[in-house]
């Protein structure tokens, strides 16, 4: 994927914007969000923005769908955002970073989100920008990963609209982090279904799935320990826009970030425990296989050499010409076997 993107871009200047996904969204939705600790207004359009409106309201816009350049460009423009920050919001196989710039800061992540159906973790990227009583947020997707912030918006619960722009970044990447969460629970809860078919009946699409949650676990990490490194900037950084007492909640998110890395190690080192309990199973199971075909060879090696004996042709064979000759042989037979199985019982073989 990430090959693709350098493909497009490959003999371009820096800053030159090209959308480099796959996701097309039919119309662009703008949202615009502007408050205070008394007041807010929201206003939607598509493919175009919104007037703000004058004063010192906190102002967030935000955009869903990248394929519109122009719209970015014209957001870039308004904002007078450095053209490399507009390049990295419009290519989405970054990797999750955090940059200063001396009129913001800039951030990119991945959003992920679990595909029950399908089982696999789909990736999301996401840019947030931060001015001046301003935040600008890029989704790649028309699904909106935001929405539980803007309804704490608009019911003015806690702090989020008592606090500066900043707190609302914050509030946005722990989002987008507590959703790291609930895709490692859901992973989790695969992973138990999988341990609970091994050991019921271990097949192949139990390994394919294996792998399957492995790839998922790898992405995860992909996506959670570059944020480690990119949060822990902003902690250690001396930019204005960043409040004090907001460093508090970004060192809280640290710590969640810090968890879902070594949870997603966790898993990786369980999913190598599932494969070995995958392969031990197999064994036992070809194990199980073989012990009843090498008792049953067992039990007709000797009734083998009475039918090999008794099928010489010899004139002189007293037992030949006995009247119950045949059904002694079936006797002594059923008894061999009879004896052999009774012997196997008492080892515990069978």
């Amino acid at each position: 994927m990430a090959r693709r993107g350098a493909k497009l871009k490959r003999g371009l200047p820096p800053g030159t914007l090209i959308y480099t996904g796959k996701k097309q969204v039919a119309e662009p939705n703008v949202t615009l969000v502007q408050y205070d600790h008394e007041n807010i207004r929201e206003k939607q359009s598509k493919d175009a923005i919104p007037d703000r409106a004058a004063g010192d309201l906190i102002t967030w816009f935000d955009i869903r769908g990248l394929q519109n350049i122009h719209l970015i460009e014209q957001m870039g423009e308004l904002y007078n955002i450095h053209p490399l920050v507009l390049e990295d919001i419009v290519d989405v196989f970054q990797r999750p970073k955090f940059e200063e710039y001396e009129t913001g800061f800039f951030i990119v992540l991945q959003a992920l989100r679990f595909d029950a159906e399908e089982c696999r973790v789909i990736t999301e990227q996401v840019s947030l920008y931060l001015g001046e009583n301003l935040v600008l947020t890029f989704q790649e997707d028309e699904d909106d990963l935001f929405q539980s912030v803007r309804e704490r918006l608009n019911a003015a619960k806690g702090r989020i609209r008592k606090r500066k722009s900043d707190y609302l970044v914050y509030a946005l990447l722990d989002t987008v982090v507590d959703n790291y969460t609930v895709v490692l629970e859901q992973l989790e809860n695969q992973m138990e279904e999988v341990e609970n078919e091994i050991l019921q009946k271990a097949h192949a699409a139990s390994k394919e799935r294996i792998h399957l949650m492995k790839l998922n676990v790898l992405k995860v990490r992909k996506a959670v320990a570059p944020l480690r490194e990119a949060v822990n900037k902003i902690i250690q950084s001396d930019h204005r826009l960043i409040q004090s007492e907001t460093l508090l909640f970004f060192r809280d998110l640290y710590d969640h970030i810090i968890q879902g890395v070594e949870t997603a190690d966790i898993y990786r080192d369980m999913l190598n425990g599932l494969y070995d309990l995958y392969q031990a199973e197999i064994g036992y199971k070809m194990n199980s296989i073989m012990q009843v075909l090498t008792i049953i060879s067992t039990i007709f090696i000797p009734l083998s050499f009475l039918a090999a004996v008794y099928g010489m042709n010899f004139d002189h064979m007293p037992e030949l010409h006995w009247k119950y000759a045949y059904l002694g042989l079936w006797a002594l037979m059923l008894l061999t076997a009879a004896g052999l199985l009774y012997y196997f019982r008492q080892k515990k073989w069978l």
